[in-house]
């Protein structure tokens, strides 16, 4: 049947992109106020669309496929802050396929242009909670397929094996000397990667826990705390990428071990600091990673434990040139955060939360929020 084989090639087309692709790099990050504890970041800007979210499109891409939602021709349709939409626009590009993707307004320009590098257009929403409604509706238009990343994040990705981040994270630990990280640290934009790192550490029997790094303005840690599926907040999250508005699906709350709710502040000054001591830019949700493993660190630390810490590493801060590594937008965005820079750079150095760090944070969960500030 013609449609069978073109989803047969297809697939193939992208499992022959895939072979092409080698791994992402795990980072060690000196720490010298932990002794004993290292941290490694797991560079996902690596991926050819430069980020976390390429491994998702990925997966979503094929799941649809293999349940027959995908036809040659049909326009593919995403909800997305931006990194998911570039690498999605890159396997409809690669399949041949028109691509929309709908996005707050405020996505940073440098994303935009990287959709429409890879052949998709942008569909541009003022409020962040209408992406979903937007999404659908212009796949109905135009008889495509809405690709849903917020439902199908989690089912879409194999936890158990085939080379998924959490499988890869520990066969590149290996050789390391707390070759069993104890945190494993990711923020959360659909949950998806936060379900697989739960799921897998689960599955291998590894006594890790996995810690979910939270932004100001989202529900997911409230969603932890309270088990309440109805909350939604007003405004969507200034870190893009992580955070949402609603709870979504493909948050599973039971799989994660503790959350933290990182001011923005910090997330962009813990970006500042990370780059800096790196040399090279990264993106904001790195920075929320950045802050939350230092938290898993001073836990570790306050109960005499040594071991080892893996952040995710989600893109590089190339894309936000003209927001986050510009000074007059954040000063205009109330986000100037030159303090949080030089604390988080003494905090990695000294091992000592300053006591300005309680105030805006939220914990939840066993063995974080007990941490006493310096």
């Amino acid at each position: 049947m013609p449609e069978r084989a073109w989803v047969h090639d297809a697939v193939r087309c992208i499992e022959a992109d895939f072979q092409r692709s080698s791994d992402t790099h795990l980072i060690p990050v000196a720490l010298p106020g932990f002794p004993g504890i290292d941290l490694y970041l797991k560079d996902e800007s690596s991926h050819p669309t430069g980020s976390l979210k390429h491994r998702l499109a990925r997966s979503l891409f094929l799941y649809a496929l293999c349940n027959g939602w995908l036809r040659a021709g049909a326009t593919v349709v995403e909800a997305s802050s931006g990194s998911t939409a570039i690498s999605e626009a890159y396997f409809a590009r690669l399949l041949g396929l028109p691509f929309v993707a709908v996005m707050p307004r405020t996505t940073s320009r440098e994303k935009i242009a990287a959709i429409e590098f890879q052949g998709g257009e942008c569909a541009l929403v003022d409020d962040p909670k209408d992406v979903y409604a937007r999404a659908a509706e212009i796949a109905r238009a135009r008889r495509g397929h809405y690709m849903d990343q917020f439902t199908y994040a989690e089912r879409a990705t194999d936890w158990r094996a085939n080379n998924n981040i959490a499988e890869s994270v520990f066969t590149q630990m290996r050789l390391e000397r707390h070759p069993v990280p104890r945190w494993l640290v990711s923020s959360a934009g659909t949950g998806g990667t936060v379900a697989t790192l739960g799921r897998y550490v689960r599955y291998c029997r590894h006594d890790t826990r996995v810690l979910c790094a939270d932004a100001e303005r989202s529900v997911f840690l409230d969603y932890y705390r309270d088990r309440d599926p109805g909350i939604v907040r007003a405004q969507g999250s200034r870190i893009e990428g992580i955070g949402r508005p609603r709870v979504e699906a493909s948050f599973l709350p039971d799989v994660v071990d503790a959350m933290v709710r990182v001011p923005d502040r910090w997330s962009l000054g813990a970006m500042h600091a990370l780059s800096r001591r790196l040399g090279r830019c990264v993106g904001g949700s790195t920075g929320t990673n950045l802050v939350a493993a230092l938290w898993a660190a001073g836990a570790m630390r306050a109960s005499g434990t040594a071991g080892s810490i893996v952040a995710i590493l989600c893109d590089a801060g190339d894309r936000y040139r003209q927001t986050y590594f510009d000074d007059a937008w954040l000063r205009a965005n109330g986000l100037a955060c030159d303090a949080e820079r030089d604390v988080t750079l003494r905090w990695m150095d000294t091992g000592e939360a300053p006591d300005a760090m309680a105030e805006g944070f939220a914990f939840a969960g066993a063995g974080i929020g007990s941490v006493q500030a310096g």
